[in-house]
Formats: structure tokens, C-alpha cells, sequence
């Protein structure tokens, strides 16, 4: 893997708490894992972005051999006490 060099500036107890996490590790390693950890932040935020995006394009309403999902969470709801969209 090639390794690059970078420079840069940061909030020193930002760097000083995230030193900490990594039990006194390298700063390269800990700028590596943050960067991991960013990257994979950023995926399941896509992830999350296209599974809305698919549901949003189905339509619920239409029941099928189960029933249908409104009469379904309406009937979960009330067996919890209130509108489904509390818990």
C-alpha cells in the first residue's frame, strides 16, 4: 500500500482525547483510523439513503397475502398504546 504524507492542523484536545483512544498509538495511525471510521460513516449513511429511497418507491397501501402494512401498524399501535410512530 502506498503511504502519503500529510500535514495538518487540529484542535489540540481534540488530538490529545483521540491520542488517548488509541493507547498512545502513532499520530499516523490514529489520522488512519479516523479516516476509516469516516469512510465507513459515510457508507452506511449511503446505505441508509438508498434503502429510504427504495421504500419510499413501494407502495404500502396495496394489501397482499399478509394484509396490508397501514392496517398492520395501525393494529401494532394500538396494541402498544399508541400511534406506531412512538416507539
Amino acid at each position: 500500500m502506498t503511504r502519503l504524507r500529510i500535514s495538518t492542523t487540529v484542535d489540540e484536545d481534540l488530538l490529545i482525547r483521540a491520542r488517548a483512544c488509541c493507547n498512545g498509538a502513532k499520530d499516523s495511525t490514529v489520522m488512519e483510523r479516523a479516516l476509516v471510521a469516516l469512510l465507513a460513516e459515510h457508507r452506511a449513511a449511503e446505505i441508509d439513503r438508498r434503502i429510504d429511497v427504495s421504500y419510499a418507491a413501494v407502495e404500502y397501501a396495496v394489501p397482499d397475502a399478509w394484509g396490508s402494512l397501514p392496517g398492520f401498524l395501525d393494529a401494532a399501535g394500538k396494541a402498544h398504546g399508541g400511534p406506531a410512530e412512538s416507539w
